[in-house]
Parts: structure tokens; sequence; C-alpha cells
């Protein structure tokens, strides 16, 4: 609910009913906005976030887009200028591979784990008892008297 206050708010501060063409401009700032992060708030996109910060970015979005650059252009832009952090899916390179596969390589050495303990607990119950002549050999090592069952 706060996110659909949040989004209209935004809508009316963009002045989505200016009109088609500025409909279609407002709402293609706030798809590219979505995409970025907010820098000051950082779990926000620029479009939902109030910090000034975002209001200059969107600003931004808006001038870049009037000047005809693509939506690649604009992240690319904002990406060079703000770093990795500010794309909330950075893109695939040697520097984000941690980021992309490091979740799944993480859950891969849990599942692993978890299967060797499993593994190691099914076989210690599977070990057969002694024998009659094993318990006795073993009762005499550790001198326990099989008739009292006490050490001596």
């Amino acid at each position: 609910m706060k996110i659909l206050l949040r989004v209209f708010a935004l809508s009316l501060a963009l002045g989505y009913g200016a009109g088609a063409q500025g409909s279609t401009d407002d709402r293609r700032v706030t798809e590219i906005a979505s995409e970025l992060r907010c820098l000051v708030c950082q779990n926000e996109s620029i479009a939902a976030s109030r910090a000034d910060l975002a209001v200059d970015l969107r600003r931004e979005i808006r001038q870049q887009l009037d000047a005809g650059k693509s939506e690649a252009d604009i992240l690319a832009y904002m990406e060079a200028r703000y770093g990795d952090f500010i794309l909330y899916r950075p893109r695939l390179k040697a520097s984000t591979l941690l980021l992309w596969f490091g979740p799944a390589a993480l859950l891969a050495a849990g599942l692993a784990a978890l299967a060797l303990t499993l593994r190691r607990r099914r076989l210690r119950q599977r070990r057969p008892a002694l024998t009659p002549a094993e318990r006795r050999t073993a009762d005499a090592l550790l001198g326990v008297d099989a008739e009292k069952g006490s050490g001596t």
C-alpha cells in the first residue's frame, strides 16, 4: 500500500496527466528510474524515493531522454558516474561474478554439507551391534566385570 501511494505521488509530481506525449515520457522516466537504486535510501528505487538526489536523478533521466538518449545509454551513464551499486541488476562482468553466482555457490555448498552429514549419520546407524565375543573382548579391555556390570 505504501509503495502504491509513493508511485501515485511520483506520478502526480511528474505530471502524468500532461498529455499523451508527456504521459509516455513520464512512463519511460519511471521505467528507467525503477531500474536504478537510490544512493541515499539504498533500499528504494529512484522512482520511489523522495530524496533530493533521487529527484535530481529523475530530472537527469528526463533531460537525457529529451536529448534523444536511449535507455541503455542512460543506464550506462548512471553506472559510469555512480558505479555498479546504482543498478538493481548489475551487468555480468568479472567484478560482479561473486554477486551473481555467490548465492548459488553458497546454496550448493550448504546442500553438499547437508548431504554429507545425513550420509554419515545413516552410516553410523547401520553399524552392526557387537557380537558376544567382541563384547567380552571390549569388556575385558575396559576392565568391566561382565557379571557385575561395573569397572574394577
